[in-house]
């Protein structure tokens, strides 16, 4: 059965920000589950699963970003998916 996960891309001073680090606590405290990493177009690329309620907190999260940011624009599209991950974690 399919669940719904959220696929994103912020842009602005994300890198190099601690970005990955608030989107890894921020995503943990709401118990969403998946993955953060830095694009090299200088954007940052996430991909997490929760509930609905989860999901839209941890979105408005990512459009505002952690104090040390600057967004610009956040792409935010809700899919269904049958992946399933246990925690959420940073990559590359």
């Amino acid at each position: 059965m399919a669940g719904r996960a959220l696929r994103g891309r912020v842009y602005g001073r994300v890198q190099g920000v601690g970005f990955r680090y608030y989107t890894q606590m921020t995503a943990r405290h709401l118990g969403v589950t998946g993955w953060v990493r830095n694009r090299m177009d200088g954007s940052v690329e996430v991909y997490a699963q929760g509930d609905r309620q989860a999901l839209e907190s941890f979105e408005a999260y990512l459009r505002d970003g952690p104090p040390s940011a600057h967004v610009d624009r956040a792409d935010i599209r809700y899919v269904d998916t049958d992946d399933t991950f246990d925690s959420f974690s940073v990559r590359g």
